[in-house]
């Protein structure tokens, strides 16, 4: 972080940890809980944090068996090319507002989950069956504090604050679950659509599964 003036003294440090995660009970769409720790040194008045974040997936940073060389092949190609096309995903960027605190601070960083397979991130989550999710947190944003004398000060938080994190897969699993039961999201084009949709309603199909099945049938 940069001074913000001559007089201002040095800025707080901010280091920050991510404690855990857990899904969001009630919400309009899946959304996963991060607790972040964010650790002030030096006991600055911190007035409030405008937290920028970019969450990554660090998919080099996990081993995958063979049982899932199939299901990431959309992803990243054949295994024997996984040295160069296996990289890291962008997940998601949202921002907070942390309140007031001295020292350090726990707060819930809430990410919304999306289960629409053209997003890679999601394409990916799926595709693991346990184990655990390397993820990469990048902050930024404005640190406002008290500055000598208790004047406010404001000061820019660079993209070296950082925080890694091993989600279990299970979290973003017991989440979908949760919202989507039993399912899955599938985006089709207007046309495609409209030509499922006639399909279902010439041969009576009571339901989208009923149709789709009777198509999977006769293709074989």
């Amino acid at each position: 972080m940069a001074v913000t003036s001559p007089l201002a003294g040095p800025v707080p440090e901010l280091a920050f940890t991510v404690l855990d995660a857990a899904r969001v009970e009630y919400a309009a769409a899946p959304t996963l809980a991060f607790s972040l720790r964010i650790d002030c040194a030096g006991g600055h008045q911190v007035r409030s944090v405008l937290l920028d974040t970019q969450l990554q997936i660090g998919a080099r940073r996990r081993h995958y068996d063979e049982s899932m060389h199939e299901r990431l092949f959309e992803l990243f190609g054949p295994p024997a090319a996984w040295g160069s096309t296996l990289r890291t995903l962008l997940w998601t960027r949202t921002s907070l507002s942390v309140p007031a605190f001295t020292g350090s601070t726990v707060v819930e960083l809430p990410v919304p989950c999306s289960y629409d397979m053209e997003v890679l991130a999601s394409k990916y989550l799926d595709a693991l069956p346990d184990g655990e999710v390397p993820l990469e947190f990048l902050f930024s944003g404005t640190l406002f504090y008290a500055g000598a004398g208790g004047q406010l000060q404001a000061a820019r938080i660079s993209w070296e604050g950082d925080a890694e994190y091993k989600m279990p897969v299970r979290v973003w699993r017991e989440t979908m679950d949760h919202y989507f039961p039993g399912s899955a999201w599938l985006r089709l084009g207007k046309e495609p659509f409209d030509a499922l949709c006639a399909y279902k309603a010439r041969n009576a199909f009571p339901t989208w599964d009923a149709a789709v099945e009777a198509l999977l049938a006769e293709a074989g």
